[in-house]
């Protein structure tokens, strides 16, 4: 007796629906291998189980890549957009440039140089002899800018002080002048002269006359 005839539609059991999943997978993909070897045909298989896993098949003469192409070429259906293929090329590109800089900055810092030849050692000397010369005159050109700075700011500095002196002789002067109106003005007011009633030319010693005691007696 023959198997009776399965309805198709979607299996409740989750269990059952697994199991039946594995067996006509591999039921499908032995298919698709032998209609690629048997006729000489390019099949290319994707399959994703309820869980979200893949399984694919790809005739072994081709890629997935070039197959999908094909498919995309032939029925005009866009699969992808062609600028996605073109940022997916720059990107590796970027990704390979940045892997040759961060070995020759490894080189640049004297790490990893067992694979140089000694040509290539001699040029990457003669690029860290000419970084090296480069370094020392930015750093002269460094060092002149600050002297040129700190003599700048030496004449400002000795230019305030020539004005700090000059406003305090100014002063001075003028309390000289102020200190010498005030004794003018106080020797008119009380008409005395002070250096004039020290001097005496004239001194005489005047003595009492007494009795002479002796001959009195």
């Amino acid at each position: 007796m023959g198997r009776g005839k399965i309805e198709i539609k979607r299996i409740e059991n989750a269990s059952n629906r697994q199991v039946t999943f594995s067996k006509r997978k591999q039921g499908i993909l032995k298919k698709a291998r032998e209609i690629s070897v048997l006729c000489d045909a390019q099949v290319s298989l994707i399959l994703f189980s309820s869980a979200g896993k893949l399984n694919e098949y790809c005739s072994p003469s081709t890629s997935l890549k070039e197959l999908l192409t094909r498919y995309q070429k032939t029925s005009g259906k866009k699969l992808w957009d062609a600028r996605h293929e073109y940022l997916n090329t720059e990107l590796d590109r970027i990704r390979k440039e940045n892997e040759n800089m961060q070995i020759e900055l490894r080189h640049l810092m004297g790490e990893d140089l067992s694979s140089l030849s000694v040509v290539e050692l001699r040029n990457l000397e003669d690029s860290l002899q000419l970084g090296y010369d480069h370094v020392r005159v930015k750093q002269t050109e460094c060092l002149n800018n600050d002297i040129e700075i700190l003599r700048k700011n030496e004449r400002m500095l000795e230019e305030e002080n020539r004005q700090l002196k000059y406003i305090l002789h100014q002063q001075e002067q003028m309390a000289m002048r102020e200190l010498g109106d005030i004794d003018i003005g106080s020797n008119k007011k009380g008409k005395s002269y002070p250096s004039q009633s020290r001097v005496q030319p004239f001194g005489f010693c005047v003595q009492p006359i007494q009795p002479n005691l002796q001959q009195n007696k």
